[in-house]
């Protein structure tokens, strides 16, 4: 839904992030140094994109600020939760995304922001070993007399979260909240629909506290909608990706987002397999592989957790080269997809790619795509450009899944229950953006998706 009576962006935005880690730390640095004129938010499409508004006579190419009213630099205050206790400034450094004059400038800023203690389970992340944590309050209550902590409730982790953004949305005297998931992938959870399907169901399971089926994840989108807050998924956890939360969206009239920041190889990939779709090119395999050193590819070590990560990258190509609408071009390639931990390149990560094409009469070719970047450095003004833009979204009356924020996404959320495919085609995605945009703006969304 849309309503092109877009909220003015008045008063302070509060973006709470879930994770302290790199690629928070690197966006709030970022963010605070831009607005001091000490930096640019180069890659983000909020501040630098143009898009083309009107037609003949009347056309003009303008900002997205100058289209739909944009909460400024100025007016965010930032949050976050994490299970080290470290503050901004701290895991800033820690980080080694960022040169220290490059942070030392806002240093005072970032040591203000100091991680809420997360509501955690090990199980999820068995590479993570913080002590930042939120206890069982009643539990917390016996330890104090000799007693064994426990983890709280599903139930308890959502009322302790709400809590915590009730008190960050008074103590910093903000008009308005985003959640932004930018922690680690959590171990997959699969689908379940006796629990994941209504929205009843999940919170009496959530109340029967099955760990099994709700990720503390899902405790974090529950508060936040609930508090009137949207919500976006940086990781590919399922999360918001079940029709439970669409269905609580729908209810509390806030916008969700998700999932998985789109950052360095399915970027590529979701740009460069149109190029071989539209140039009728066929398609033997493609072969893609990375090695990442920082917290993420710690956790991606593990198993469970890489498992929700493949999901998510194995989705791109799918529906960008469809063999059943060209099957001599795509009917049978093999896909695979691999992360590896290698310490020594912390957030410097590789990928690599190696695809085999296949052209007139048969005969094979290859691409080999080397792409050397930094993950935060990517993900940065990811984040940024969908706080912003899920803020513009909920004061325009927009509520459900956001879908013109696939652009940003590396598994974009749809409607599965109803067979609806996701957009990972980079073209379409930026098409469908645009078109919100002007929408949004009170113009005409005049642009074909073909």
């Amino acid at each position: 839904m849309n309503n092109s009576e877009v909220k003015p962006a008045t008063g302070k935005l509060g973006i709470l992030i879930v994770g302290n880690g790199a690629v928070a730390t690197t966006f709030m640095t970022g963010v605070l140094m831009a607005r001091r004129g000490l930096a640019k938010p180069i890659g983000s499409m909020t501040q630098y994109d143009k898009i083309r508004v009107g037609r003949g006579d009347d056309k003009r190419y303008l900002h997205y600020g100058e289209i739909v009213p944009l909460a400024r630099l100025d007016d965010i205050v930032f949050g976050c939760w994490d299970v080290y206790p470290q503050n901004a400034y701290q895991a800033a450094v820690y980080a080694e995304v960022l040169k220290r004059e490059d942070i030392e400038p806002v240093r005072d800023e970032l040591e203000q922001i100091v991680p809420m203690k997360a509501a955690f389970d090990k199980n999820y992340a068995k590479r993570l070993d913080g002590d930042n944590v939120k206890w069982s309050e009643a539990e917390g209550q016996r330890s104090e007399a000799g007693g064994q902590r426990s983890m709280p409730s599903r139930w308890e982790m959502v009322e302790m979260v709400r809590e915590d953004i009730r008190r960050f949305k008074q103590e910093k005297q903000v008009d308005r909240i985003v959640v932004l998931w930018a922690a680690s992938t959590e171990i997959y959870v699969p689908i379940n629909k006796a629990v994941h399907y209504s929205l009843e169901a999940l919170v009496t399971a959530m109340k029967a506290d099955d760990r099994e089926h709700v990720a503390p994840s899902m405790c974090y989108a529950y508060a936040a909608l609930s508090e009137g807050c949207p919500f976006i998924m940086g990781a590919p956890n399922t999360t918001v990706d079940i029709p439970a939360m669409w269905q609580l969206a729908e209810q509390t009239g806030m916008p969700i987002a998700g999932k998985d920041f789109k950052t360095g190889q399915t970027l590529v990939k979701s740009g460069f397999a149109p190029i071989i779709s539209t140039r009728c090119l066929g398609l033997d395999g493609w072969f893609s592989t990375n090695i990442l050193g920082n917290r993420d590819g710690l956790v991606l070590d593990e198993p469970e957790n890489f498992r929700t990560k493949e999901v998510s990258k194995l989705s791109t190509l799918e529906t960008i080269l469809k063999g059943d609408e060209q099957p001599d071009l795509y009917g049978d390639y093999y896909h695979k997809v691999r992360i590896n931990y290698y310490p020594p390149r912390n957030d410097n990560k590789e990928s690599w790619d190696n695809i085999d094409i296949r052209g007139w009469m048969n005969y094979p070719m290859q691409v080999k795509i080397n792409f050397l970047c930094r993950d935060s450095i990517l993900a940065a003004p990811v984040c940024l450009d969908l706080c912003l833009l899920i803020d513009l979204a909920a004061r325009a009356g927009r509520y459900g899944t956001q879908r013109f924020l696939s652009f940003f996404l590396k598994s974009p959320m749809h409607d599965y229950t109803q067979g609806e495919e996701a957009v990972n085609h980079l073209y379409r995605q930026h098409t469908m953006l645009k078109n919100a945009i002007r929408e949004m703006g009170g113009y005409d969304a005049d642009e074909e998706i073909d």
